[in-house]
């Protein structure tokens, strides 16, 4: 982890909190310096898969997503995951989250459509939930037309994707829409209106989110007061909402600002009465789950998530399920 963080130094990014939103997404990433750090140490990558299929989807409101669709090696119909990435909204894309799609598709051996979303400020909230939620609707249609089977679907998020897989799995169950098998919520953000919680003072300076960071993309993306009371955008208001969700794996990083309200949201879904799994890494930092390459709890909590989606799948039960937070 530290060997990331130090290529992620020496790439001399300036604070994006200072920057432009245009700026700001010109800016080495995480995944820059795993790069860097694979070169050096001769490490080969990305990580292959079956085949990669680059398609532009046509939401109903007449603007396109891109989508990236990962297929494993052999013969279908492959379960699917809809992975959405994170970036608080702002920034990043499917090249920036290109590795934990392919660690997905493999260790699953499903189908991962990885979609992306328009971006504030130029679109502020609701508009990225709204794509995700669009391309979940896809998804869920077009079995017939990719090996997959639509009735073995999970949804995976990191970061504000992992906000917006908890979000969709909301809005499924409010418009009567088959919910996702499983869900995995990686350091999802669920209290945005909350920036004073242990986890915030902890890693208030931390790299490669902090606190100034996390003001930055809330004031980009939320356009009204209002909005940051949704509980699409806040989780852990969305009460009794939370009831008959799926059953959920959350990922959590101890050197992160999000760490306190992940473990919130897992509390409450648990009180709610959903079956959770939870796991708090150690030693790692905000964006850690795409750094197999280099860093091993990267590999381990790959797959943590992993085993809970074959389960959901239709295979053995993960190691430790339980119904309430691990």
């Amino acid at each position: 982890m530290q060997a990331v963080l130090d290529e992620l130094a020496a790439l001399h990014g300036k604070p994006i909190e200072k920057l432009s939103p245009e700026e700001a997404r010109k800016q080495p990433s995480p995944a820059d310096a795993v790069q860097r750090l694979m070169q050096k140490r001769d490490l080969k990558g990305p990580e292959p898969v079956g085949d990669v299929d680059n398609v532009k989807v046509k939401l109903a409101e007449g603007h396109k997503i891109d989508v990236r669709i990962y297929t494993p090696k052999g013969e279908g119909p492959f379960p699917v995951i809809l992975y959405i990435h994170g970036g608080g909204w702002v920034i990043a894309d499917l090249d920036t989250y290109d590795s934990t799609p392919r660690a997905l598709c493999n260790a699953v051996h499903a189908v991962v459509v990885s979609a992306d979303y328009r971006h504030a400020p130029e679109h502020q909230f609701p508009a990225a939930h709204e794509d995700v939620f669009a391309i979940y609707q896809w998804v869920l249609k077009n079995e017939e037309k990719r090996s997959y089977d639509a009735k073995r679907l999970a949804v995976v998020g990191e970061s504000a994707g992992g906000n917006m897989a908890a979000a969709l799995s909301l809005m499924a169950k409010a418009q009567g829409i088959p919910l996702p098998v499983h869900q995995v919520l990686v350091y999802p953000v669920t209290d945005p209106g909350n920036m004073n919680s242990s986890s915030y003072q902890e890693n208030a300076e931390a790299t490669p989110l902090n606190k100034a960071m996390m003001e930055w993309f809330v004031k980009h993306t939320v356009g009204k007061a209002e909005d940051g009371r949704d509980p699409r955008l806040g989780l852990l208001l969305a009460g009794d909402a939370l009831k008959a969700m799926p059953p959920t794996t959350i990922i959590l990083a101890q050197i992160d600002p999000l760490r306190s309200e992940g473990e919130e949201f897992a509390k409450l879904l648990m009180e709610k009465g959903v079956k959770v799994r939870h796991k708090t890494y150690e030693a790692v930092t905000h964006e850690f789950f795409g750094m197999g390459a280099v860093v091993d709890k990267a590999r381990d909590a790959v797959e943590y998530a992993a085993s809970a989606l074959r389960a959901a799948f239709g295979g053995p039960q993960p190691i430790g399920t339980s119904t309430g937070v691990q």
